[in-house]
């Protein structure tokens, strides 16, 4: 698996240990986010400080959380995103709609604050 799942009463961590979010990475964890959302967990976030490279398949699989999390009425959240990551985000203008911090403890905060 190349990626770390750990749930709370508030949210799901999904910690991808990969480091290509790309063809390969991305099916599996867009079925895990079906089954996740499916098991009623409304918030989740993906902590990608492991990752130094994504592709269109990897922003799909982004935002499938984004899209699952909002009908929902939950909360989606991007950690941890390296430079090449951040970049390719900004371009894409996906940062304009993603919920994006720099550490896992802030996408923590950002969620605790606003379900509460």
């Amino acid at each position: 698996m190349s990626f770390k799942i750990d749930r709370t009463d508030k949210y799901t961590i999904i910690k991808l240990l990969a480091e290509k979010l790309d063809g390969n990475l991305a099916p599996s964890l867009k079925s895990e986010l079906v089954v996740i959302t499916t098991d009623g967990s409304k918030n989740i976030i993906i902590d990608m400080a492991d990752t130094r490279y994504c592709d269109s398949s990897g922003l799909s699989a982004i935002l499938v959380a984004n899209r699952l999390c909002k009908n929902s009425q939950g909360m989606f959240v991007l950690t941890g995103l390296q430079e090449p990551v951040k970049k390719l985000i900004t371009i894409t203008q996906l940062d304009t709609i993603l919920n994006i911090t720099n550490t896992l403890l802030e996408a923590q905060e950002m969620i605790g604050v606003t379900t509460q």
